[in-house]
């Protein structure tokens, strides 16, 4: 009797389980839309270091041709 009582019990368990788990499944929601790409401000640090690269190049170029002249009145 006490077997039976106890295989009763658990039937009743696991079908009040599977009777709520499609709800509690369906319960979640979908995440909402994140409202698009944010506008991040790249032009001005961009063209700013293109610019200081740009200088740069220039001063080592400068550099090197006042060393070859050097180099060449010497020799």
């Amino acid at each position: 009797m006490k077997k039976i009582r106890k295989q009763a019990l658990v039937l009743c368990v696991l079908f009040v389980l599977f009777a709520f788990m499609p709800s509690i499944i369906n319960a979640q929601t979908t995440p909402g839309d994140p409202g698009g790409d944010v506008d991040a401000p790249i032009d001005g640090g961009v063209s700013l270091l293109v610019a200081a690269g740009i200088g740069y190049g220039v001063k080592k170029v400068r550099e090197n041709r006042k060393k070859k002249t050097l180099n060449f009145d010497k020799g």
